[in-house]
């Protein structure tokens, strides 16, 4: 068995796969955040890990005989870049390193973004090819990204990214704004799905392959407080992500002549960017093939770290 540990700026996660990469348990605890907050610091997250780890493993080891684990494998990054750090991935690579050394087993180091790449390989069952277009989209990152398959790991270049807001701060900020619990994606979700007349108007910001969301966010604010029905202003927000993706996607696929596209991240398990993009991108007119992770998937969980281990653990047998 290969044990993966992430540990994200709002989720404790392990997953546990088999040496043929089937998934054994995927145990997930959502860090904890005041109603009304709009997020953690680092300091209070890890704190949060540190105490959800232990619980997460006791909870593992009644489930698997964890004395059969035979790789370790651990998300230290946001991403693999130089220079990339973030305080949470100190918690996972600590605990990792407990027990790869304490059990003398293999321990490999990949990056958040690489799990969630390859979570959504798994579960998508694709892109196919070696090199392809992906959307990370989530409340700590939201670029378009092109991907080589690298060894057990990939090579990746952003193409482009927001200029400030993410995407899942945007449908946060908005969320909170109208009362929801944090992280507000779901709830707005649940919302907006209530709506069935006209979507209010909310402005893209999109210029070449690069995108905001403080200006929609504005809007949004404004259609608020004109007295648009809360699941008007949440379908609008959707629907402004949905269309930024749109924008970018389109002419990324003109310029790069490739088709396959890998979309990932919290943000991406939304049902209504879902569809809007499948049907605006694979229209025989663009000519897209989108893969998106099942939903359980697209959020932040170690799955897609655990598979990169076993990679990684092949690639040196």
């Amino acid at each position: 068995m290969i044990i993966g540990i992430d540990t994200s700026c709002y989720t404790t996660s392990l997953a546990v796969i088999d040496q043929s990469g089937n998934l054994m348990q995927d145990l997930r605890r959502l860090l904890t955040v005041k109603q009304g907050g709009r997020g953690l610091q680092q300091s209070e997250a890890v704190f949060q890990h540190v105490q959800n780890l232990p619980a997460l493993f006791s909870d593992l080891g009644e489930k698997v005989d964890l004395r059969q684990i035979k790789a370790v494998s651990v998300s230290t990054r946001p991403r693999p870049v130089e220079k990339s750090y973030m305080p949470v991935f100190t918690v996972s690579q600590g605990f990792g390193q407990v027990i790869a050394h304490t059990r003398a087993l293999p321990l490999f180091f990949t990056s958040h973004q690489e799990g969630h790449l390859m979570a959504g390989i798994w579960s998508a069952q694709g892109p196919k090819g070696a090199e392809f277009l992906a959307v990370h989209l989530s409340g700590g990152t939201s670029e378009v990204l092109n991907v080589q398959k690298d060894g057990p790991g990939f090579s990746i270049k952003i193409i482009g990214a927001t200029g400030d807001l993410h995407a899942g701060q945007f449908v946060d900020r908005i969320g909170v704004e109208l009362g929801l619990p944090f992280p507000a994606g779901s709830h707005l979700e649940k919302l907006a799905s209530s709506w069935s007349e006209e979507i209010p108007y909310v402005p893209t910001g999109v210029k070449g392959y690069d995108f905001s969301f403080s200006g929609p966010e504005t809007a949004a604010r404004r259609l608020l407080k004109e007295g648009v029905p809360p699941a008007g202003v949440a379908r609008a927000v959707e629907h402004c992500v949905a269309a930024t993706l749109e924008k970018v996607l389109k002419r990324a696929v003109r310029d790069s002549g490739r088709r396959e596209i890998l979309i990932v991240g919290g943000v991406a398990s939304n049902f209504y960017i879902r569809t809007w993009l499948k049907n605006r991108l694979e229209h025989p007119a663009v000519g897209a093939r989108l893969y998106f992770a099942e939903p359980r998937f697209s959020t932040d969980n170690a799955v897609g770290v655990a598979q990169l281990g076993l990679l990684s653990l092949i690639s040196t047998s």
